[in-house]
């Protein structure tokens, strides 16, 4: 559409929707109608940018070039993540609006871009036919929830975002008179008056029984600066532009300025953040009270770091792990300096120094001394690629906090136009009202009641836009607790669902690990080099699978949680971390200093992990506590019991540790020495632990129902023989688990695929629990371990059927275990189950047709595995591109729909970057079994068993010879077994 036929329409919708306006709106039409300031004072570039400058707002700027999404005119509210609210929408207005006068785009290419924007606004679905829903997909403009998931009737409207976007308005039609019309047109539309209440701004949300409820919204700060939006044009909400009710805070000898409506009270935060004063100081200018309370709010955060030698520039922000948005906070609720999340809970561990914050200040207060020492520790942090600053620094490490976001990059772009403009505010202050000043704050006593003439209200209130979550915090049902299995193990780890039970303080309280001293990294090395440097494509893939595990990392132990958002792993979790980081530092993603700190964090948390009846690690833990959970994430004094698959898969990567690094050699010994073997390894198989009821009844002393442990054998087809493998490399003799024997098969599209061991010795119904087929397991042994004869004898199969599949009904196939976002949470895409070919699985063994996922984790390594291989290219080409730049690769994408799965785990991230180790490595296993036997373990070993049940004396001679297939053959002291 030309803008000239666009314009036409906004003159049409100008003349037949006027009628509808409010008479407020109405009354005060020559306000809205004739702007004070004018295009050429928007123009007037007093204090031009200087070269340093530039460069800073080039790079904002290329944050919104970026994420443009072209089909709306729209820009994702974070970087990668196409999402958007009306706030967000407005913050690239107002970027739009900058860049433009500070010539960094020219008029077309201005035009163009409102042109689009103005046009996808003007056509959007409305929450109830009234105003703009919260958020919108930045990609497609349909209304969706925070998750971004569609949501067709929408979840309400924010009046603090129409706030926004009404301020955004007026400099748009103010600075670009020709575009004034169309807008009056697209507000005409909305029925702005609903949003108006008692002279006070009400949002709309949607309540379970899907009823429409309205809340007052907006606290001191916030809820001024919105109302001046709306009075721009012709509202004039007199209890919102009041700064009461309020009281004084004295926080460092200074009275600060809080809203006495706090979440106690009202379900809503009060906190005390930057950026509404900044804002009000670059739009409207320091007029009134603010002047002295932005000089307080700036004061104090100097004070702090005078008193605690932190730099601190706080305000609410997104960040680069779970839980993805905290408000950084100078008060709330009752706590200073609090760090919450917007259902007010406190993360002070991921405290942060705020970008734009320190950008704010500086700019308002340029000759301040601290404004500038603010302003240094942030101006370089931007990404890597150009694409615009990072939210800030966290405190506790000083590493960057990597999220990239609209609200950061937008407010840079104000400020800098601000500053070009001579620190001229962006709107005339005479067009809004303020205030009338109270007593100075800092001249009154902290704890001073609010001002006569307040008025409190409970109703549920947003003081800003709610952050957008990325896919994995979609507010869907919370899934059920997963309970402990009574029958049979669990192969890989099922997702950890948030608890259900409360847990005592103790159960949660975060606790924290000293790391292990420093090791002497001198020695030598069996790693695989790379055979040839990453491509820029593959970096960018290794990167972003690295950042699950930035994203998701628990500071104080070490630990990563299997799924994104979830505080829980289990052992396989930590085996996936280990070789992740293991093939991040391989690859060069991060460097030697921070993969030392991880290993020795790392290790001295292995060490300190309570064993479940004091032999092994439990089947899952609290990644702050240390306290065993169950797959549900509910603490459980002592654990539900050990997977020995589990074990096999830590014990591989603790085994690769040593033996790359083998300056962890003895820290390494001195964990698994700390483990007992006895019933792990039983005649020559492998066997786990799980707990019932006892069957009697019986009371325990403590007065609880007592449990007893039953211990049966794995079965798990595939997960048994990688586990059983990784034993061997410890000089376990494990041979009636590992690779060989006799396997059933069955026949799926005329191709014999192996289904299960063959088991006299085990009983029947154990053999049937659980068995199907999966890429998995066999994919994850051929990366470490390399094929062997007889493994690969069972994986060709595995793998032909999958391009058959595809050859012969055009559907991509890649079966695996997989995660899902929604019930019921985890998948198994199987070749075959029982008699039935192609069917998905929930963790229950029921069937779940419609959810059959392609797994990212198998397309990497098949197409690792078998770089000829023309499927595997078409699975490669499918995948490439499906990741968030800040949490990693989702699980897959369905077969049916080929939509994206909106999940993210430790185990496929760590797939795809072993994946990427396998390939630059001309394929070499990532695991190389060591000849040197003078450690820890081994004098053990050769000490005798010590009542642990360590392997025998005899296994310490155990010898690896490499086979023409990048395996290994296994013999372990004078009785070889079979080829592994």
């Amino acid at each position: 559409m030309s803008h000239k036929s666009s314009r036409l329409i906004a003159l049409f919708l100008t003349g037949t929707i006027l009628q509808f306006l409010p008479s407020s709106f109405v009354a005060e039409r020559s306000l809205a109608q004739t702007p004070t300031a004018t295009p050429s004072s928007c123009a007037e570039i007093v204090t031009p940018l200087t070269a340093e400058e530039q460069t800073y707002a080039r790079t904002a700027w290329q944050y919104f070039v970026a994420n443009y999404q072209p089909a709306t005119g729209f820009v994702n509210s974070t970087g990668g993540y196409p999402s958007g609210t009306l706030w967000d929408m407005a913050n690239y207005l107002m970027a739009l609006n900058a860049v433009r006068w500070m010539n960094i785009i020219d008029q077309k290419e201005f035009d163009n871009r409102v042109n689009k924007f103005l046009t996808t606004l003007n056509s959007l679905k409305l929450f109830e036919d009234t105003l703009p829903n919260k958020v919108y997909n930045a990609a497609t403009a349909e209304m969706t929830d925070y998750g971004n998931q569609p949501k067709p009737r929408g979840i309400g409207w924010s009046a603090l975002d129409i706030g926004r976007m009404l301020a955004a308005f007026h400099i748009i039609r103010t600075c670009h008179p020709q575009y004034s019309d169309w807008m009056k047109g697209i507000i005409s539309k909305w029925k702005l008056d609903r949003s108006v209440k008692d002279a006070q701004l009400y949002g709309a949300l949607v309540l379970p029984d899907d009823k429409t409820l309205l809340v007052q919204e907006g606290r001191l700060g916030y809820e001024e600066y919105a109302a001046r939006g709306y009075e721009l044009w012709g509202f004039k909400p007199t209890k919102a532009l009041a700064i009461e009710p309020f009281e004084f805070v004295k926080i460092h000898n200074l009275n600060i300025p809080v809203d006495t409506r706090d979440y106690q009270k009202t379900n809503a935060n009060n906190y005390v953040v930057s950026e509404s004063y900044i804002l009000d100081g670059i739009e409207f200018g320091l007029k009134g009270y603010l002047q002295d309370y932005a000089k307080s709010v700036f004061e104090v955060q100097s004070r702090h770091f005078k008193e605690t030698g932190e730099l601190t520039a706080v305000s609410e922000d997104n960040i680069d792990q779970a839980p993805y948005f905290l408000y950084n906070t100078v008060y709330s609720n009752g706590v200073n300096w609090a760090v919450i999340t917007d259902e007010n809970k406190l993360t002070p561990q991921l405290r942060t120094l705020s970008t734009k914050a320190a950008f704010g200040w500086y700019y308002l207060y340029p000759d301040n001394a601290y404004a500038k020492q603010l302003f240094d520790a942030v101006k370089d942090l931007r990404s890597p690629d150009g694409n615009g600053f990072y939210a800030g620094l966290y405190q506790e490490t000083k590493k960057p906090n990597k999220s990239l976001t609209g609200n950061t990059n937008g407010l840079i772009l104000e400020i800098l136009y601000f500053k070009a403009r001579g620190n001229r505010p962006l709107i005339q202050s005479d067009v809004v009202s303020f205030a009338p000043a109270p007593p100075t704050g800092n001249s009154l006593v902290a704890g001073t009641s609010p001002p006569t003439g307040s008025n409190s209200n409970t109703n549920t209130a947003t003081a800003t836009p709610p952050p957008v979550a990325p896919p994995t915090q979609t507010a869907t049902a919370t899934p059920p607790p997963v309970a402990p299995p009574t029958q049979t193990a669990t192969a890989t780890p099922p997702p950890i669902a948030p608890p259900t039970q409360t847990a005592t303080n103790s159960q949660t309280a975060a606790v924290i690990v000293k790391p292990i001293p420093p090791v002497d990294s001198s020695q030598g090395s069996s790693c695989p080099k790379l055979a040839v440097p990453l491509k820029v494509q593959e970096r960018r893939y290794a990167e972003a699978a690295w950042n699950y595990f930035e994203a998701n990392y628990q500071s104080n132990t070490g630990l990563v949680a299997d799924r994104n958002g979830f505080k829980a792993v289990t052992p396989w979790g930590i085996g996936d971390y280990l070789a992740a980081l293991h093939a991040a530092r391989s690859l060069a993603i991060i460097s030697e200093q921070e993969f030392d700190q991880r290993t020795r964090l790392l290790l001295a948390t292995l060490a300190k992990l309570p064993l479940f009846a004091g032999e092994l690690p439990a089947r899952g833990y609290d990644t702050r506590s240390l306290h065993p959970v169950d797959y549900g994430g509910n603490p459980i004094a002592q654990g539900t019991g050990w997977s020995s698959l589990d074990i096999g898969r830590l014990l591989a990567t603790l085994y690769n540790l040593k033996s790359c690094h083998p300056e962890y050699t003895d820290a390494v010994d001195r964990i698994v020495l700390d483990w007992s073997y006895l019933r792990v390894v039983r005649d020559k198989k492998l066997s786990s632990a799980v707990i019932t009821k006892d069957e009697n009844e019986r009371i325990s002393p403590t007065g609880s129902t007592a449990t007893k442990i039953l211990i049966k054998p794995e079965t798990r087809f595939g997960y048994e023989e990688y586990a059983a493998r990784a034993f061997q490399l410890w000089g376990f003799d494990v041979e009636r688990s590992a690779v060989g024997g006799q396997y059933q098969t069955a026949s799926v599209d005329g191709v014999e695929v192996p289904t299960s061991r063959s088991r006299p010795d085990v009983k029947s119904q154990n053999n049937r629990d659980n068995q199907y087929t999966v890429s998995d397991p066999f994919f994850l042994y051929g990366l470490e371990f390399g094929f062997d004869p007889k493994m690969l004898a069972l994986v060709d199969p595995i793998r032909r059927v999958q391009a058959d599949r595809y050859r012969r009904t055009g559907t991509l196939t890649a079966s695996g275990t997989t995660v899902l976002d929604r019930q019921p949470y985890v998948v198994q895409n199987t070749i075959i189950s029982g008699n039935q070919p192609w069917v998905a699985l929930g963790d229950d063994g029921k069937a779940i047709p419609d959810m059959r996922l392609v797994s990212t984790a198998t397309v990497f390594a098949y197409r690792s595995l078998f770089p000829n291989d023309a499927y595997a290219d078409e699975l490669w080409q499918a995948t490439l591109d499906l990741y968030s730049p800040l949490l990693g690769y989702y699980e897959g994408f369905f077969e049916k729909t080929g939509k994206p799965v909106m999940a993210f785990t430790s185990s496929t991230n760590s797939i795809v970057l072993q994946s990427l180790l396998y390939m630059t490595t001309n394929r070499q296993p990532i695991i190389r079994p060591t000849k040197e036997m003078n450690s820890p373990w081994w004098r053990a070993v050769a000490e005798g068993d010590s009542g642990r049940g360590l392997p025998s004396s005899r296994t310490q001679t155990a010898r690896f010879t490499s086979n023409s297939s990048g395996g290994y053959w296994v013999s372990t002291g004078d009785n070889p077994t079979a080829l592994r």
